[in-house]
C-alpha cells in the first residue's frame, strides 16, 4: 500500500528513446564493472538458494541428532533466518556506502564463506552450538545482495541500464537454481543428508561458490581509484 502510494506522488517522466539495438547485450558483456557486480550477484544466489533449499533438510538432521526441542523446529529457523534477511541487506548496503562498495562486499563475503564452514565443521555438534552459527550464518549471506544490485545499477552505462539488469537477474536466477543443485549432488555423494560427514562438503560448496564474488570483484575492478565508492 505504502508503494501505491508512493507511485501515485511520483512525477511522470517520458522515457528516452533507444538509440540502440533492442536485446543487444553485447555492451553490457563489454562493461566489465556492472559484469563484476553481476557474477558477484551469481555468487550470492549460488550460496543464498543453497542454504535456502537445503536448511530445513539440515536443521531436520540437527534436531533429529540431538533433540533441540520444540523451540528449534526446522520451520522456526527456516523462519527466523529468513525475517533477517531484509534488514540484513539494506544494513550490508549501508555499510558499503561507507567503506566503499567493493571493500564491503569483499569482506562480507569471505566472512558468509567462514561462518559456512565452521557450520559444516561443527554440523555434528549440538543444536545449541549450531543455533548462533545459523543465525550469524543468516545475517552475512543476504548481506551483500542491496550493494552488489547497487553496484551494478551504478555501473552499468544509462543507455543499457534496462539490458544489464535482465543479465544480472538471469545470472541470478540461474546461480540459484545450480546453487541448490550442487548442494544436493554433494550430499548424496558423501552419504546424503543424514549423515554427519555429508554437510561439511555441502557447506564447503556454498563456501567455494560464494568466494567467487570476491574474484569477480578483483577482476572488474576499475584501474582508476576514482570510482572507489562503486
Amino acid at each position: 500500500m505504502a508503494m501505491m502510494f508512493v507511485c501515485l506522488l511520483l512525477k511522470p517522466m517520458a522515457p528516452t528513446p533507444s538509440k540502440g539495438r533492442l536485446l543487444n547485450f553485447g555492451p553490457v558483456f563489454r562493461n566489465r564493472s556492472a559484469m563484476g557486480f553481476i557474477l558477484g550477484y551469481g555468487a550470492h544466489c549460488f550460496e543464498l538458494y543453497g542454504i535456502r533449499t537445503w536448511l530445513v533438510a539440515f536443521w531436520t538432521f540437527v534436531a533429529a541428532k540431538g533433540g533441540g526441542g520444540t523451540l528449534l523446529t526446522p520451520i522456526a529457523i527456516s523462519f527466523a533466518f529468513s525475517i533477517l534477511a531484509m534488514p540484513s541487506s539494506v544494513l550490508g548496503n549501508e555499510v558499503a556506502l561507507r567503506v566503499g562498495r567493493r571493500r564491503a562486499l569483499t569482506t562480507i563475503m569471505f566472512a558468509s564463506a567462514a561462518v559456512a564452514l565452521l557450520i559444516g565443521i561443527c554440523a555434528d555438534g549440538s543444536p545449541w552450538l549450531l543455533l548462533p552459527l545459523i543465525l550469524l550464518y543468516a545475517i552475512t549471506v543476504p548481506a551483500d545482495s542491496g550493494a552488489l544490485t547497487a553496484g551494478m545499477a551504478m555501473s552499468a552505462n544509462p543507455e543499457n541500464r534496462g539490458a544489464t539488469m535482465a543479465v544480472h537477474s538471469t545470472v541470478g536466477f540461474a546461480f540459484s537454481a545450480l546453487g541448490a543443485w550442487c548442494v544436493g549432488a554433494t550430499l548424496d555423494a558423501f552419504g546424503g543428508a543424514y549423515a554427519a560427514s555429508a554437510w561439511l562438503p555441502a557447506f564447503g560448496v556454498l563456501a567455494a561458490g560464494i568466494v567467487l564474488g570476491p574474484l569477480a570483484l578483483m577482476w572488474s575492478q576499475p584501474k582508476t581509484s576514482n570510482q572507489t565508492a562503486i
